[in-house]
């Protein structure tokens, strides 16, 4: 058996705490006063990172230890203020949710007052055919009104989501609310992307049935949400296209609301029309309407799925070419100093507002900020806003 006693040197007996006495009362060992690692320890090894900032300094002052007991930390960061701050912030009471609402209606928000005037309507025209419906036997009436009032919910999440992108960010959102509206918008395309498939079963089941009568009692009710939806179209019709490009994310939001409300008036409309039909004798009229309801609804509420799920999924950014982003690729891997782009990642956080992140390796000699400053004016002019940049030495 071969004797390992003097080649390997037993383990020092481990700290009790960070005042490097020893367990066995012995005397400490020698610390280096920069970084508290003894001299000559090679148990860790740094990876030299820089800052994506091309004007920092490269110097050791910005390697710094973590405060015990989160000293010198600002207020959310500390230890002790942890679970408090995540309990705060991650439960929203519905005062922090119906507070920013009224605010920005009272404020001159002229989009939120519209959209809460249309709100309302839409509301009292719901519960009049639920009331009704429900005094009449009327299954048909009762079917339109809970449609009537799935849609102000989500409707409802729209101006909800307008008033609260106006919030700054905070310790527990630090990109802030913006977002909020690209997922309003998200769930009003997914809605119209619903209601073109139940108008299509429904245009189905009509045909298949052969109904030769409309249910005439559902003209009143289709003409009043006809207006009402009308309406609402003219308070945004600035957004009234079904291909448009969004500068913000305010932009997103309202042509979501701008297209389900001219869905609607579509559905209405097509229910109008196949009741005059339908008295005209012509058959299979209401299988037709609907049928070619369903086709516009959907070709409507497509392309506003795709750019708001583009986003959510953080797809590359929609207005920054595919090829643009390979050619400044390309230009970043051809620099002198550089060796190899480890890593690119680009999205959009909302509409207008790009992030970056890029991971390349460069030369021991180069000179780190001659490559970040030459690399953030690349995307820079390319449209990348935000874009953080790490360099690593081998």
């Amino acid at each position: 058996m071969v004797d390992t006693s003097d080649s390997f040197p037993t383990c020092p007996p481990k700290h009790e705490s960070f005042n490097h006495r020893m367990a066995d009362g012995g005397s400490p060992r020698t610390w280096s006063r920069v970084y508290g690692i003894e001299d000559g320890d090679r148990r860790f090894s740094v990876l030299r990172t820089y800052s994506f900032k091309p004007d920092l300094p490269r110097s050791d002052s910005y390697i710094s230890i973590i405060p015990l007991e989160g000293e010198g930390l600002p207020k959310g960061h500390r230890k002790a203020d942890f679970g408090r701050e995540q309990n705060t912030s991650g439960t929203l009471s519905v005062l922090h949710l119906v507070v920013p609402l009224f605010k920005a209606i009272r404020s001159g928000n002229r989009l939120a007052r519209k959209l809460a005037l249309m709100l309302s309507l839409n509301v009292a025209c719901s519960t009049v055919e639920l009331v009704i419906g429900l005094l009449t036997g009327r299954v048909g009436l009762i079917s339109d009104a809970f449609h009537l009032t799935f849609g102000c919910g989500l409707l409802t999440f729209s101006l909800f989501a307008m008033s609260l992108s106006q919030k700054k960010s905070d310790e527990a959102y630090t990109y802030g609310y913006k977002r909020l509206e690209v997922l309003a918008a998200f769930t009003n395309a997914l809605f119209l992307l619903f209601m073109a498939f139940s108008l299509a079963v429904e245009a189905l089941h009509a045909f298949i049935q052969d109904e030769s009568e409309h249910k005439h009692y559902l003209i009143v009710s289709a003409v009043t949400n006809l207006l009402v939806n009308l309406l609402g179209v003219w308070f945004f019709r600035s957004y009234a296209r079904i291909n448009i490009a969004y500068r913000k994310a305010e932009d997103m939001n309202c042509h979501s609301v701008c297209l389900h409300v001219l869905a609607d008036s579509i559905r209405s409309a097509g229910l109008v029309l196949a009741s005059w039909l339908l008295s005209l004798g012509i058959e299979n009229a209401e299988a037709l309407c609907l049928g070619l309801v369903s086709a516009a609804v959907f070709m409507v509420a497509l392309p506003l799925f795709r750019a708001s799920g583009g986003i959510l999924l953080q797809k590359v950014p929609a207005n920054v070419p595919s090829s643009a982003l390979s050619k400044c690729l390309r230009q970043v891997t051809a620099l002198d100093e550089v060796s190899e782009v480890t890593l690119a990642r680009f999205w959009e956080l909302v509409p207008g507002h790009s992030i970056g992140s890029l991971s390349i390796v460069v030369k021991e000699e180069a000179n780190d900020e001659a490559v970040l400053r030459r690399v953030h004016e690349l995307y820079h002019d390319l449209g990348i806003q935000d874009l953080t940049v790490q360099t690593n030495h081998f």
